[in-house]
């Protein structure tokens, strides 16, 4: 090692600082120290702490009575224990800022506030070595109990990080001398033991407890010497000199012995002679047994290590450090928008945990409840973050955006489950049948994760690991072998593949309606809830949902109680004129949707023929094409849709604003992925029949919506219109109109003098045309909106069943060039100027009429002509018109009249079928 290098310790703050890096957050920022403010814990939280802690034992009531200062340990709310994982103590440079950061809360606590204990993990991976401890020390026992001499190098290793931290750490003098005499002197005994391990070629527990147990011992011995040579009085704890503690009943974790470890604590401290302002470093997740045997506390032994510090110490709080904000609403890997809570009550924090929330393990938080003693999550790398604090102490603080939805504070999932339902009429009023079944499992060793019954007593269902649903099987046909046979019970069945999504706020009973928000949510996504349990507390939901389903169901709920009621995940394909309007309309009505309507419509991507721009959480529509530019690429379809599916929005839909053949054939597989559809977009409700009867038969046997208003009348409301004729009883006999807003401008315009090849030109001139206007007088799109029609009526025709009178002069139809065409049209204005004498001569005027003949079961598409008075011939501009006559409306037909051409009428027809469809979700389609 170099002799001539300056420790970490003695450096700049800034210079030892480096780059601090984590797998688990991306965002890390160094830690700053002088920056750190603890939250301190309120009046009350300290009252409770110091005086309505109720000792269980008189040997703990007599220690904290000595809190007044005789001998032993003083005890009370002026504790403060802190916890450092070991992502916190990764690095040299990380247990320097965890020093900086505890020694800045003695400089800051008032007087008789400044007793610290530390709590420290075993070094966790240095971004230098990539060695992580525990697992490093762990793989060495497994290689020994296989026999393997590579036991021996996975400890070196460890050793070798370690002499490489303490090096940088500490810098060449006596406290690195002194920790290397300990390290080497601790791998000896470790290799000692690791070659007894080779030789019985199995490890007992108390062998790996032993040995992994090592790596707190010297992450505490480290931070202990940096404290010092910072300048502060420290001593470190081996805390199995303290901790005495006894399995559980299922070994998967330990019960404190208070009364002896808090004998052993007082102990300690006489022994030591611990002075008000010393810093304890204790290790963390070693402990004995009462025999006095090494052990270790399991399952996040650390956390609980602290968690019982804190009890033993009554302390005013317990702050655990770790590399997240907090425990958030959601997985946030799962939902992006999940937040992290400001506050959790113990009760919510286990269930949150239980369903496999990143939270404190169940039984860590039972010591710091035990005594009232806040514990709160912090990120080490974020030290502006408040975190997370899990006590009992109410606060008026909503984590939710609206007050109301506060009931709800997350929402977690446990994959991989199997549902087991024992079914059969022989069970009703049965007494033991529960017990039978349950005892059974028991036996089998399979864990119950979730039960639900039914009244009726038919049956029981509940919830197994995905391993164990063979097992529990096998053994509940064995066990109710005679029952099965006789008919008693009908059937034990498994259903694999699910997971269970559970809902958990204490404040949920107290609150109506929770179950039904969460219920209309799931609906609404088109998500089939399989089974639901909830206790009398109400402190959580249970539902059981298809794996499948996992992710979006979680984002479901998720938004509905967090975002807002109707949460709209929207791809547009198409940006042309009528889409660039919708996205403008977008833009401008997205806060009016959100604040008043509680509709929250990201815009997630937005394709056109060529390119396409995605986003996770919305695109900026004031900027949509600059983006597309940008960081736009290739238009990839099945891509595009894969993304607004799979977004963390709930509701996805796709609009679908060209007038492409082959996007509208991309419709039926939308919809069978459970994407709703909104278009203007005629060719599929106008295209071949069978096409169009499979997307409506899709449409009808699943609550996935279709909506096409805007393929008949732009903004009118003419589909919507003629569907409430029908389903109200109505029937229907005609629905005839002027369906074109170019024709109808065509024929609104031409006056007396002026020749249909002037008319033409006029439209054309004034934007009202297609670039090639045949497209518009060949009245084709005319006819297919009498095939859509005539659809809605029950009609089946198909686009050449409808017979079209064209308004091209038959020699100009295949003219290739549009100049051309509009060249020669005036050749051809006799035929048009006849006509229009014809019918000047009978007082009326020509229109250019669609018309569906229900009662004789035919459409067509002619030029007419009308008397003056007749509505048909009192329009202005563009405007289209269209008649139902009716059983209802027979007299006087029933007349919907308005704009039916341009793009913001367009758009706002597509815009009205995106809030009907809001409003239509989780209802049948």
């Amino acid at each position: 090692m170099s002799t001539s290098m300056t420790p970490l310790s003695q450096r700049p703050l800034d210079a030892r600082r480096g780059k601090q890096t984590n797998t688990r957050c991306r965002t890390h920022r160094p830690v700053r120290a002088a920056s750190y403010r603890p939250r301190a814990p309120s009046a009350a939280g300290a009252a409770r702490a110091t005086t309505t802690a109720k000792p269980d034992s008189a040997a703990q009531l007599k220690a904290s009575e000595r809190a007044a200062g005789s001998s032993g340990c003083p005890r009370g709310g002026s504790w403060r224990v802190h916890k450092f994982g070991g992502t916190c103590v990764g690095s040299p440079e990380r247990i320097l800022a965890a020093a900086d950061l505890v020694r800045q809360q003695l400089v800051e606590d008032k007087p008789g506030q400044n007793r610290v204990l530390m709590v420290v993990s075993a070094m966790g991976t240095d971004p230098k070595t990539g060695v992580k401890t525990t697992d490093a020390l762990l793989k060495a026992v497994e290689l020994a109990s296989k026999q393997d001499p590579a036991s021996s190098d996975a400890l070196e290793e460890v050793r070798q990080k370690h002499i490489q931290s303490a090096t940088e750490l500490l810098g060449p003098g006596e406290a690195l001398d002194t920790f290397l005499k300990v390290l080497d002197r601790d791998c000896e005994d470790l290799n000692a033991m690791l070659r007894a391990i080779r030789i019985s070629g199995s490890a007992t527990d108390a062998f790996s407890d032993f040995v992994v147990g090592h790596g707190e011992l010297w992450s505490a011995q480290m931070m202990c010497a940096a404290l010092r040579m910072k300048g502060a009085k420290a001593l470190w704890m081996d805390a199995r000199d303290v901790l005495v503690v006894v399995p559980t009943s299922d070994n998967n974790s330990v019960d404190i012995k208070y009364r002896l470890s808090n004998e052993n604590l007082d102990k300690w401290f006489d022994q030591h002679g611990v002075e008000e302002d010393t810093i304890i470093v204790a290790t963390g997740f070693v402990a004995r047994d009462p025999s006095g045997t090494p052990t270790t506390l399991k399952r996040n032994g650390s956390d609980y290590s602290a968690t019982i510090m804190g009890a033993l110490l009554l302390a005013g709080s317990i702050t655990i450090w770790t590399d997240v904000n907090g425990v958030y609403s959601a997985d946030p890997r799962k939902v992006s928008e999940a937040v992290s809570l400001v506050q959790l009550s113990y009760h919510e924090a286990w269930e949150l945990s239980y369903f496999g929330a990143n939270v404190l393990h169940p039984r860590t938080t039972l010591p710091a409840m035990k005594y009232n003693i806040p514990v709160i999550i912090r990120n080490f790398f974020d030290l502006d973050n408040p975190g997370t604090q899990i006590s009992n102490f109410q606060t008026e603080e909503m984590d939710c955006r609206k007050a109301g939805q506060a009931a709800v504070k997350g929402f977690a999932t446990i994959d991989d489950v199997a549902v087991i339902s024992v079914e059969g009429t022989g069970m009703v009023g049965v007494p033991g049948t529960a017990s039978a079944i349950f005892s059974t499992l028991r036996d089998a060793n399979v864990n119950v994760v979730m039960i639900s019954q039914a009244s009726s007593e038919h049956s029981v269902c509940f919830c197994v690991k995905g391993a164990d649903a063979p097992i529990a099987k096998q053994a509940l046909a064995k066990k109710f072998e005679s029952a099965l046979a006789s008919g008693r019970i009908s059937k034990v069945e498994v259903i694999p593949d699910c997971t269970i999504l559970a809902a958990v706020g204490q404040g949920m009973c107290a609150r109506r309606g929770v179950s039904e928000t969460l219920f209309s949510a799931l609906a609404n996504a088109g998500i089939n809830i399989k089974a639901i349990a909830q206790g009398s507390s109400e402190y959580n939901i249970t539902i059981v949902i298809d794996s499948a389903d996992s992710v979006r169901a979680l984002r479901a709920v998720h938004s509905r109680f967090y975002l807002s009621e109707t949460p709209l995940a929207v791809g547009v394909v198409g940006p042309g004129l009528i889409g660039q309007t919708l996205l403008k309309q977008f833009e401008e009505q997205r806060n009016v949707l959100r604040e008043e309507y509680n509709i929250d419509l990201r815009v997630l991507g937005i394709a056109s023929t060529a390119r396409m721009v995605l986003s996770d959480t919305g695109i900026d529509l004031e900027r949509w094409s600059e983006e597309m530019d940008s960081r736009g690429e290739d238009a990839d379809m099945q891509k595009f849709t894969r993304h607004v599916h799979a977004s963390h929005v709930p509701n996805a839909v796709i609009i679908d604003c060209t007038a492409s053949e082959v996007v509208s054939d991309y419709y039926a597989k939308w919809m069978e992925d459970g994407i709703h559809v909104v278009t203007p977009n005629k060719k599929l409700n106008s295209g071949p029949l069978a096409r169009y009867k499979a997307v409506k038969e899709l449409q009808k046997k699943s609550y996935t919506h279709f909506f096409y208003e805007g393929t008949v009348g732009a903004g009118l409301p003419i589909i919507a219109t003629l569907k409430g004729l029908r389903e109200t009883g109505d029937k229907v006999n005609k629905v005839e109109g002027i369906f074109s807003g170019t024709l109808s401008y065509l024929f609104n315009t031409m006056k007396p003098g002026m020749s249909f090849s002037e008319a033409v030109a006029d439209a054309k001139s004034n934007g009202y045309t297609e670039p090639d206007p045949r497209d518009d007088l060949a009245g084709m799109d005319v006819a297919r909106k009498v095939v859509i029609l005539a659809r809605e009526c029950g009609l089946d025709l198909e686009l050449s069943d409808i017979p079209v009178e064209s308004l091209v002069p038959e020699p100009l139809r295949n003219v290739e060039d549009v100049d051309e065409f509009m060249a020669k049209l005036p050749e051809y204005d006799t035929d048009m100027e006849a006509k229009m004498s014809e019918a000047s001569a009978r007082g009326e005027c020509l229109r250019y009429i669609g018309t569906v003949d229900v009662a004789n079961r035919c459409g067509r598409v002619e030029l007419q002509s009308f008397p003056a008075s007749h509505p048909f011939t009192q329009l202005t501009g563009s405007d289209n018109i269209i008649s139902f006559t009716t059983a209802r409306y027979k007299a006087q037909p029933l007349i919907v009249r308005g704009p039916g051409a341009g793009a913001e009428v367009t758009a706002a027809g597509v815009f009205s079928d995106l809030l009907r469809l809001a409003a239509h979700l989780g209802a049948p389609s």
